[in-house]
């Protein structure tokens, strides 16, 4: 990316707390990593939970995504933490966040599966600063399904629909949008990923 479209990046998200971003990285890493993701054996993903370290649980009736977190040992893992690497470094630069680190894992959601609405982060509970989704799902379309739906901080109000369209990067405040993920047709894949301080703030 140029630095003007770093710099719309962070522009955007200062203003209004959350962008959707076209094409972030190069198709051929997306293809890269819709072929690393889809090769993986299914003994690599876990139920995702609810929670966050002792109190995390599996609880299915808000979610039933199946994820595997992403390291700096596999190649294209790697192009792609480097992207949302330099992703920090420009957010830092321009809007002075005090990001230390990112962590990121896949997220397959086989027909039918979902994630209710939720907050990222609760205020001043968490080191979640700014959430990523990266879609990784070639031809979709609408009669697909699978969006991601951002809602206004109220929690009641649809702030915007997302088709989870390859290549396509969505960006938000962690504390401030409550968002949820609709039940797809087909298999839905994308990487999701929180840039975050080095400390929980209480």
């Amino acid at each position: 990316m140029t630095e003007d479209e770093y710099s719309h990046i962070a522009n955007t998200l200062a203003k209004q707390g959350y962008i959707v971003v076209e094409d972030f990285i190069d198709a051929g890493l997306t293809k890269q990593l819709y072929h690393h993701v889809t090769s993986l054996p299914a003994s690599q993903f876990n139920t995702a939970k609810v929670g966050r370290q002792q109190t995390a649980q599996q609880l299915e009736t808000v979610r039933n995504d199946k994820t595997v977190w992403l390291s700096n040992t596999d190649a294209v893992e790697q192009a792609y933490l480097n992207a949302m690497d330099t992703l920090r470094t420009q957010l830092n630069r321009q809007l002075f966040l005090g990001l230390r680190d990112f962590e990121a894992h896949f997220a397959h959601y086989p027909p039918g599966h979902f994630y209710q609405r939720h907050v990222d982060a609760f205020r001043g509970q968490s080191n979640r600063v700014v959430s990523s989704v990266f879609y990784l799902n070639s031809d979709w379309s609408e009669q697909d399904e699978g969006q991601l739906i951002l809602y206004q901080p109220d929690g009641k109000t649809r702030l915007q629909r997302v088709l989870p369209c390859f290549g396509t990067l969505v960006l938000f405040l962690s504390e401030q949008f409550p968002h949820e993920v609709l039940a797809a047709k087909r298999d839905r894949y994308s990487i999701a990923g929180w840039f975050r301080t080095d400390a929980i703030l209480l």
